[in-house]
């Protein structure tokens, strides 16, 4: 089963998106602050992050940027979920690997939901190895 990891300060928007994953039986855990999720990542890492850019303690681009220079941790999507909408913060997270950039306030959760799972999906399918080609004839 997929585990999603959120990585979000406010309590109440961690908790909306939690149980609408919840709601389509996906396994989520959440961290409050960029350090924790990063610490979650390396003792159980994630099938995907959904992550928030404005933390204390370690912002979502520095945590962006440790994923993706541990060995470990780089194949991981990120998807950043964030209310800042200035094009440079979202250029800024594609540069630096996250898969997409949503902003909060124009997706409602079923909407963000929905765009995790076809991000998994699109994951699952890559990992699925091609049938053996046939000898020519």
């Amino acid at each position: 089963m997929p585990r999603i990891l959120i990585v979000e300060d406010d309590p109440i928007i961690s908790d909306m998106y939690h149980t609408a994953f919840a709601f389509d039986n996906l396994e989520v855990e959440v961290a409050p602050d960029g350090e924790a999720g990063l610490a979650l990542m390396k003792t159980q890492p994630p099938t995907v992050v959904l992550l928030d850019i404005m933390m204390p303690k370690m912002n979502g681009l520095q945590v962006l940027e440790a994923m993706k220079q541990d060995e470990a941790l780089k194949g991981i999507p990120v998807i950043i979920l964030s209310n800042l909408s200035d094009k440079h913060d979202a250029e800024a997270a594609l540069a630096l690997g996250a898969v997409k950039y949503i902003v909060k306030a124009e997706h409602n959760p079923k909407e963000v939901t929905d765009i995790v799972k076809d991000i998994l999906a699109a994951y699952t399918r890559n990992d699925i190895p091609s049938p053996p080609t046939a000898p020519h004839a």
